[in-house]
């Protein structure tokens, strides 16, 4: 048994949503490295002797990885850490060392550990790392109730550590990475598996292992988004344009910038904020003078920088009618609920009826809403029920818009209910 584990033994495991004692806590002593901060391995050589001490090694393979988000084009992992029992932590340059699909198949039949594995398995999926299996650590922490499922909240809760803070922001793709960084990276797969272990068996307590199981499994069984369809719509303060002529501007300034960004290998925001696109779609701006008149494309910024900007805003001033954006993208689904008390009452009501059931369910579960069955679910559901709501018709539903059997098994009855109870 590790230290970490003899501490988590001999701390009583507060139950998600109990009150601290009113006593003092102890201070919670700070996370030390075991085996010191390991080398960054950043050669194919250097490599080898990783993915073969960790083919050998026994056991889960807490797995981490680091973005330059905020700085860099992308989401591509700068650095990727590990830890196994037998072989100890690594961290490797993904810059030196592009592709992992050795050690990917090294630990292929391992049960991977991540903490919020939706956020890094892309960038894991781009260098050759694909799980069969995982545990996803801050998802059994949301499914047994924990307020506060970061990962430092969860291992200071569970099992007694604190981790060092402040550097889950920087860049990076800074070469060569700080000490402390490193320092940072490593204790963030410390205690992982510890972490894992522990929430297994307050999930096994809950009763809630199997729905764990479930969720995990579908995590590591989906296959890849799709690419965003106009993403230029998400920019911030698109409500405020409402004219088709200025959707176009905004169209227009997030390709130019989003190719600026990309060649450059700079994250979009750094080269024109969405704020700028926005001033500029608002005030169409005739020419380059006026352009620098508006907020974001201040005096700071060079005449060939304005002049290309300017550009895009007159390619959208000179589109045909025909060839503006609509006001919306096209709905694939039911519309905003909003306007379901106009549009369809009875809908309205199945789903005042649905969500309230749901909420209840997920409070005597102690689990958030939203991992009981997703709000878009609920939606579908209740604006195209089946024509004889049954609990089995439901079910079918539900599994078609992808629920997994837990969710089902919990939910069916209760959304019946108020779809019949509607009907009557």
């Amino acid at each position: 048994m590790t230290d970490a584990q003899k501490t988590a033994a001999d701390m009583t495991l507060r139950a998600p949503g109990d009150s601290p004692p009113d006593s003092r806590p102890a201070p919670v002593p700070l996370l030390e490295p075991r085996e010191g901060i390991p080398p960054v391995t950043a050669t194919d050589g250097a490599l080898d002797g990783i993915v073969a001490a960790f083919a050998a090694g026994t056991g889960p393979v807490a797995v981490d990885a680091e973005r330059a988000s905020g700085y860099r084009y992308g989401q591509r992992a700068y650095l990727v850490q590990l830890r196994r029992e037998g072989a100890g932590s690594a961290l490797i340059d993904p810059v030196g060392c592009p592709d992992l699909s050795a050690l990917g198949e090294a630990i292929g039949d391992a049960e991977w550990v991540l903490h919020a594995a939706t956020q890094d398995l892309p960038c894991l999926r781009d260098i050759g790392m694909v799980p069969t299996r995982l545990f996803d650590t801050e998802l059994a922490g949301r499914l047994a109730g924990f307020a506060r499922v970061g990962l430092g909240a969860m291992v200071e809760n569970v099992l007694g550590f604190a981790l060092e803070k402040g550097h889950s922001a920087v860049d990076w793709s800074t070469r060569p990475l700080p000490e402390p960084w490193l320092r940072y990276a490593a204790l963030d797969v410390e205690l992982l598996v510890d972490l894992r272990d522990a929430l297994e068996e307050e999930l096994e307590r809950q009763g809630k292992l199997e729905w764990a199981r479930q969720e995990f499994a579908a995590i590591a069984a989906a296959p890849p988004p799709p690419p965003r369809k106009d993403p230029w719509r998400r920019t911030s303060g698109m409500h405020k344009v409402r004219r088709r002529r200025q959707m176009a501007v905004v169209r227009e300034l997030w390709t130019a910038r989003d190719q600026v960004a990309q060649r450059r290998d700079i994250s979009p925001g750094k080269v024109l904020g969405d704020a700028a696109i926005v001033e500029a779609a608002l005030n169409l701006p005739p020419n380059s003078h006026a352009l620098a008149a508006l907020p974001g494309f201040g005096h700071r910024m060079g005449r060939r920088q304005l002049e290309q900007w300017q550009a895009a805003v007159d390619r959208a001033r000179a589109l045909a009618e025909n060839e503006l954006p609509q006001p919306g993208q096209p709905l694939n689904g039911p519309p905003p609920p909003r306007s379901w008390a106009d549009k369809d009452p009875v809908a309205a009501a199945r789903l005042s009826a649905a969500r309230a059931a749901v909420t209840a369910l997920a409070e005597a579960l102690n689990l958030p809403q939203e991992n009981l069955i997703t709000p878009d679910t609920v939606r579908r559901l209740c604006w195209e029920p089946p024509a004889e709501p049954s609990q089995e018709s439901v079910a079918e539903v539900l599994k078609g818009h992808g629920a997994r059997p837990w969710q089902i098994e919990q939910v069916a009855p209760i959304l019946t209910e108020a779809l019949l109870t509607d009907a009557g």
